[in-house]
């Protein structure tokens, strides 16, 4: 038996960090990765806290951790371990969303508050930068003044953080590798308990303390995960055999054949990108 969950599951990682009695780990965390450990966020709100959700289909557990944090911000965090088709798109859409949404029928413009979405992947996002954490923004294309900063994309990948235990030395390397390695680990190292917040998401974290209802549903959240990515990889594999040089689509529709029957059709659509009509066909 394992002595801490796996802060990587979508499941878990809003337990541990949105949870009513998480803002001491909340702001830790972001104000490490958002602001480079200044004390910008002395205090938030989390919004639609954790609670065990009464479900009985994977598809309705993905869960995201939001809060309103100083200055009237909105931080949307997100932890998406599968690499699933027009992600990328999705991020933008679910960040204007938040920010449209704030105003009712004749509500004011000015009335907008900034909207940052902080995205945390399993997986390589940007293949061409060595970057951890990524930040963007809209500014003018050639002198890269901005334009606005109503709206930030924030990308953690953690595949891209390779530090060992005896090389972390900020507390964001400590979170990064709080992230990656504590379903991995059997105690608490003594440098990640000096940080009193990681000590509590420990402490959240561990599997003994989770209800028999939470054990349940997140067994069936990795058991769902490690199916799809092996679906996923089952139908690249395929592909490459058959010697087709598929693109996008082709793949798409390659990895939704694999899904039919292990998943409903509208998980199977948010993993390839694949609309609920074309997998039906299918």
């Amino acid at each position: 038996m394992r002595t801490f969950i796996n802060p990587k599951t979508d499941f878990a990682f809003k337990k541990i960090f949105g949870s009513k009695n998480s803002k001491d780990i909340l702001i830790s965390f972001l104000n490490a990765i958002l602001y480079q450990e200044q004390e910008v966020i002395l205090d938030l709100e989390i919004l639609d806290p954790y609670q065990a959700p009464r479900i009985q289909g994977i598809k309705d557990s993905y869960l995201d951790v939001k809060a309103l944090i100083t200055g009237n911000k909105t931080v949307i965090i997100e932890m998406q371990v599968l690499n699933v088709l027009g992600f990328e798109k999705r991020v933008l859409y679910n960040a204007a969303k938040a920010f449209s949404i704030q105003l009712s029928v004749g509500d004011d413009y000015t009335l907008l508050n900034p909207i940052i979405a902080l995205t945390i992947t399993d997986f390589e996002m940007f293949e061409n930068s060595p970057k951890v954490i990524s930040r963007y923004r809209l500014k003018e294309k050639d002198d890269l003044t901005d334009y606005s900063d109503d709206i930030e994309l924030v990308f953690v990948e953690l595949p891209k953080f390779e530090k060992d235990l005896d090389q972390l030395e900020t507390i964001a390397d400590k979170w990064l590798y709080f992230l990656k390695m504590a379903n991995k680990l059997s105690t608490v190292p003594p440098n990640l308990d000096e940080v009193p917040a990681i000590q509590h998401a420990f402490k959240v974290a561990k599997q003994s303390r989770l209800t028999p209802e939470e054990l349940d549903i997140l067994e069936k959240r990795e058991m769902f995960l490690h199916d799809s990515r092996n679906a996923i990889l089952k139908a690249k594999q395929q592909g490459r055999e058959e010697g087709r040089e598929e693109g996008r689509r082709e793949q798409a529709i390659a990895i939704a054949r694999s899904l039919l029957g292990v998943l409903d059709v509208e998980t199977i659509s948010q993993i390839t990108g694949l609309t609920i009509a074309e997998i039906e066909q299918l």
